[in-house]
């Protein structure tokens, strides 16, 4: 993966303004008061920025806005960006600025005079997270941001802070790279791969084969990966940063790293959209790699089922019974409703193993919940109000949307079979919750679990705040947040 855009914190020092390359940015309120860097920008500039404020347009302007200057005169920069924030910033109010002046890098250096912004160090998160491409495969790379930094009164302060977000930053970007590599680069053999290559970051990285998968009785996953030529596979990250005996949290995520939907074969109208379908697994190794990264003292254990749904001559068809890892039989009746089949036996392995404390599974599961949620939150179904608030909580902080949605007995009547323990689809109607219905019946009792339907979150046709069109790497923030805040803050 291209590491993070280098991230520099120096001394805040006005009079380099007149010496600075690429662009520079600047303070100023909503009210037009202009900062002390600022000011010394508006008098090596001639009053430039007096007259912006002065401006009937800049009564338009909002918190959160910037306005650039080009070639500002008495000044060496391409740009001379105007940032416009209120004096006390709250965290995510920084973060998108920070988003928006990564935006305009154009491959220049940034050089923010944020003075003694209380939160600078969450302005250079949102700059990391917003300065990302992929572009490995294409000939001519886009240019991205040169260099950030961020000239404060109390640079090491705020470095220190920062070093934490990073390594989230860094996650995220992992997450969006394997979302975003398509099929026929990420394998479930080369998925598997970079997994591996996280044990250097510390993390204890087990990847089980087909035969010791059919061996453990995974025969619903095994089900889905059967008419593919690329082997199934279940990988197992275990970062140990707390207690010896506290039990892990598991972090269980889907990776199908292509869903044709099998002998119920997609459309091809946008299938090509399929090789996002391993993004549960994407946000589970982003969220790995943040843990290990920033040393969190808990324990994690992250488990992704790795399959490819391919119709063939030994593709599972609409009819068959297969038996899970727990013991019960499954009457697939539609053979592209696969990630509930790839879940369910690898949550009830990551329980009758690790007997953890708690249980999130994450999956691009259904169309239903983008209908339901459209592409703003992703959908959050709980058996435990303490555990769900928990996430919910974690999620609002980190500006990443989640809604919960119900669970209910009324739904898991739609999935009875006539000639199985049940059917791996309950029809149109609440599709979304039936789906989490299904994975709720392998969910131990005792278990807090939450089930998080990322299908409209994961992959989007348009910029976000954070990212550019394409993978967001939603869930690795407030998955990091949540470990942070029930397992380390005690």
């Amino acid at each position: 993966m291209r590491p993070l855009t280098p991230t520099r914190f120096v001394e805040f020092d006005p009079k380099t303004l007149s010496e600075l390359e690429g662009r520079a940015v600047v303070q100023i309120t909503p009210e037009g008061t202009l900062g002390q860097a600022a000011r010394t920008a508006n008098r090596l500039t001639k009053g430039a920025i007096a007259r912006l404020v002065e401006a009937k347009s800049f009564e338009k302007t909002k918190a959160g806005d910037v306005i650039s200057l080009a070639w500002p005169a008495g000044m060496k920069v391409e740009a001379l960006d105007v940032l416009v924030t209120p004096r006390k910033l709250t965290a995510t109010e920084a973060r998108k600025a920070g988003a928006k002046l990564a935006a305009l890098g154009g491959g220049k250096t940034i050089t923010v005079l944020a003075g003694s912004m209380v939160k600078a160090a969450d302005l250079a998160l949102g700059m990391a997270l917003r300065d990302y491409r992929f572009d490995a495969h294409k000939s001519s790379q886009d240019s991205t941001v040169g260099e950030i930094v961020i000239a404060h009164k109390s640079p090491a302060e705020t470095e220190t802070a920062f070093a934490p977000m990073a390594a989230v930053a860094e996650g995220v970007h992992m997450t969006r790279d394997l979302v975003n590599e398509p099929a026929n680069v990420l394998t479930t053999t080369e998925f598997a791969n970079r997994l591996v290559e996280m044990e250097a970051l510390g993390l204890e990285v087990e990847v089980l084969e087909e035969a010791e998968l059919a061996e453990l009785g995974m025969r619903t996953l095994l089900s889905v990966g059967q008419g593919s030529d690329s082997p199934s596979k279940v990988v197992v990250m275990r970062w140990n940063g707390g207690a010896a005996d506290a039990a892990p949290l598991a972090l269980v995520g889907k990776g199908v790293v292509f869903d044709t939907g099998g002998i119920s074969l997609k459309p091809a109208g946008g299938m090509e959209d399929m090789t996002m379908d391993m993004g549960g697994a994407g946000v589970v190794a982003g969220t790995m790699r943040a843990l290990a990264l920033r040393k969190a003292k808990a324990n994690v254990v992250g488990l992704v089922g790795l399959v490819e749904n391919m119709p063939s001559g030994n593709a599972t068809r609409p009819g068959d019974v297969v038996t899970s890892m727990k013991g019960g039989t499954v009457e697939i009746i539609n053979t592209d409703a696969e990630g509930r089949l790839v879940l369910c036996d690898v949550m009830w392995y990551a329980q009758e193993r690790f007997k953890p404390a708690g249980m999130i599974d994450l999956a691009t599961l259904t169309g239903a919940i983008i209908i339901g949620l459209g592409h703003e939150n992703a959908g959050v179904f709980s058996n435990d109000d303490g555990f769900c608030n928990a996430f919910l909580k974690a999620a609002a902080a980190e500006g990443e949307g989640a809604w919960r949605m119900p669970l209910g007995k009324a739904y898991d009547d739609q999935l009875k079979s006539r000639i199985a323990d049940m059917k791996n689809v309950g029809g149109r109607p609440a599709g979304s919750i039936t789906a989490a219905q299904f994975l709720q019946r392998f969910v131990k009792d005792g278990t807090p679990w939450i089930h998080l339907d990322i299908a409209g979150v994961a992959s989007v046709k348009s910029a976000t705040d954070y990212a550019p069109k394409g993978a967001t790497g939603w869930g690795v923030m407030a998955l990091s947040r949540m470990v942070q805040d029930l397992y380390e803050d005690r």
